[in-house]
């Protein structure tokens, strides 16, 4: 009697060790999808370079040391909505950028970063060449340092007798349409500087994008 009541009884649970491997396969499954997306970003950038991403995406990257343990696709789609272009986003002030949700400090950080060294990257191509004979690089420069700038600046290029930049410098920060200008000032500085030409330039706020720069002689 008592051996085909044992016999009938129900099958033992698994045993801890096959009920381990089940625990692992759904802490597997649970892991969130964005940790893979961000290896195949990262793989994509790697392979096909930033050609190969749209704005969005390009953004996303830049996102990912901001924010290290969260999906963050949304939010740079959001950004770039919000802004028009991954230029733009990273060109944007502060208090804009935390007009969008999830914005914050680390967020702004990592942007002034990225913004801070390509514009520093873009100077270094001519702080030791004859600027007149690489004017595109130094289109490239003011317009990186303040083509998107939200109020006008009044910025000058110091040059020596050879055209290699002596001093950068921003003389005065205005409003939207008007920045104020001091000839004393300039020629002040010019001396100071030993300066014998200079590059005036000044942005445009309500033109978007748009630069004027003049080529002047110091003495």
């Amino acid at each position: 009697m008592t051996d085909r009541r044992k016999a009938e009884r129900p099958e033992a649970p698994e045993t801890a060790s096959a009920q381990d491997g089940g625990q692992g396969a759904f802490f597997e499954s649970s892991t969130p999808s964005h940790v893979g997306h961000r290896s195949r970003l990262r793989e994509r950038f790697r392979k096909g370079g930033p050609e190969a991403l749209p704005d969005y995406e390009l953004l996303e990257l830049v996102l990912f040391r901001a924010i290290p343990r969260r999906d963050t696709k949304e939010l740079a789609k959001r950004l770039i909505a919000h802004f028009g272009s991954f230029a733009e986003v990273l060109n944007a002030p502060e208090h804009r950028l935390k007009e969008v949700k999830d914005v914050g400090d680390s967020v702004v950080t990592e942007f002034k970063l990225i913004r801070a060294a390509a514009v520093r990257l873009v100077k270094s191509e001519i702080v030791e060449r004859p600027v007149l004979s690489s004017w595109s690089q130094v289109l490239d420069y003011v317009k990186a340092a303040q083509a998107y700038g939200h109020r006008e600046q009044f910025r000058i290029l110091f040059l020596d007798k050879k055209n290699r930049l002596l001093g950068d410098e921003v003389q005065g920060e205005g409003t939207v349409d008007h920045t104020p200008v001091y000839v004393r000032e300039v020629v002040k500085r010019a001396l100071e500087l030993s300066a014998t030409a200079l590059i005036l330039v000044h942005n445009h706020p309500t033109s978007p994008f748009s630069i004027t720069l003049h080529h002047a002689q110091a003495c």
